[in-house]
């Protein structure tokens, strides 16, 4: 019989059952996939932004919803101790840019490799391609779980207590498949609506065609809904295959994707030229225009304003043609150029699937787990971690964090 057993073997699975085991107990790790950490090893475009520098006073306003709820295990666990505990088991760490932070090595496997090799150290029993069917209780107490093992038989492993360290639905080639919700409403547990959050956005932008494979750098974003601006970011915007995407554009997502659930009218609205005013735009539009021959074409002017692949798009958008020579175009036209360069609206009609999304939004209804301990309120010996929670968080490693902080709560096992 095992003090403990944690189902799930990503960020928040591997950290409470290493913290566990580190206190003492006897834990096994059940692990749906073949190997544990699946989602870390490709987080980060493979380079794993695991927590990010900020002061931590500054953390709260990055998580999403419930942050009263995440702040008791932040604060005992918080991103600086993270980056000590991630250097002392060997991952060195750089910070970039935004504050986030990365192995030195540029490797998300080298963090998920660490991870895994400390549960082992501290004698973590960690068993793979093993399904978990079912959390067992009698009467409000947890006592154990059923299980389908690699071989295909149904085993019942008994414990004083269970971490559902499950995550959620998005990555479900990782392993993140929803089981922890299945799990947690058997146990008489409220489930909040999950939808994608950091997810890419669809648009009807008529001439988003020719925009495709475009990335700008230092852009400013705004959401739009119902015509009332409710976000503002500045970053990168990425338009892809999938749609619109990028950080500046992830970061807005959640919001985007309540609002379009909710039926409202969801835009996008790029600022070309952040730096400058509208009288600054209109100003460098003359001078471009000054050194320009009046038989040079419209095209030659925006190539001097915007990257190469947006030259076409914009002209399309401004409903003059790019060869249209300049000594024919109007001052309204110029007027329109500056205004569109400020305000170029992205009607947005979708969001992308949750096979896209970086985390989900929604989980476990956190009324009814303890946040100085994450057992359950209603089923004893019953706790839960990371993603599975209703806890979601900007861009930046901020989600990443909140894994390991409520893993680090959960495995001591508090009562």
């Amino acid at each position: 019989m095992y003090d403990l057993i944690v189902i799930g073997g990503g960020a928040a699975g591997l950290m409470a059952a290493g913290t566990a085991a580190r206190n003492g107990r006897k834990v096994l790790l059940l692990e749906k996939m073949e190997k544990t950490g699946r989602k870390v090893r490709i987080t980060g475009k493979g380079r794993c932004n695991l927590t990010n520098a900020r002061p931590p006073e500054e953390f709260a306003g990055k998580v999403r919803v419930n942050a009263d709820f995440f702040a008791p295990a932040f604060n005992a666990f918080n991103n600086r101790a993270t980056f000590r505990f991630f250097e002392s088991i060997g991952v060195k760490l750089d910070v970039e840019r935004g504050d986030r932070v990365f192995p030195r090595s540029g490797k998300a496997w080298d963090v998920a490799q660490a991870l895994v090799d400390w549960c082992r150290d501290e004698g973590v029993t960690v068993q793979c391609d093993t399904r978990v069917k079912e959390v067992l209780t009698v009467g409000s107490r947890v006592y154990g779980v059923r299980y389908v093992n690699k071989r295909g038989f149904e085993r019942k492993e008994e414990a004083d207590a269970v971490i559902v360290a499950t995550g959620g639905v998005s990555y479900a080639a990782t392993g993140s498949t929803g089981d922890g919700y299945r799990f947690a409403e058997a146990t008489g547990h409220r489930i909040e609506p999950i939808r994608p959050s950091l997810v890419p956005l669809e648009t009807s932008y008529a001439h988003f065609r020719e925009l495709r494979g475009l990335t700008l750098r230092n852009v400013s974003v705004q959401l739009a809904v119902d015509g009332q601006t409710v976000g503002e970011e500045f970053g990168e915007v990425f338009f892809s295959d999938r749609g619109i995407e990028g950080a500046a554009v992830l970061r807005l997502s959640r919001d985007a994707v309540d609002a379009l659930i909710d039926g409202h009218r969801v835009k996008l609205i790029l600022d070309m030229k952040p730096a400058l005013t509208p009288e600054q735009v209109s100003a460098r539009i003359g001078r471009e225009t000054e050194q320009l021959a009046p038989t040079d074409p419209f095209a030659e002017l925006l190539r001097k304003l915007v990257p190469r692949p947006m030259v076409l798009a914009l002209a399309k958008e401004l409903d003059i043609p790019g060869r249209k020579p300049m000594g024919e175009v109007t001052e309204q036209e110029l007027h329109r150029l500056a205004l569109v360069l400020k305000h170029y609206v992205f009607p947005i009609s979708d969001y992308r699937p949750f096979t896209e999304a970086i985390v989900t939004a929604g989980g476990v209804d956190v009324s009814q787990v303890n946040p100085y301990t994450m057992e359950s309120k209603l089923v004893r010996g019953l706790y839960f971690a990371g993603e599975v929670l209703d806890l979601d968080a900007a861009t930046g490693g901020y989600n990443l964090q909140i894994a390991f902080s409520t893993g680090r709560l959960a495995g001591m096992l508090k009562k």
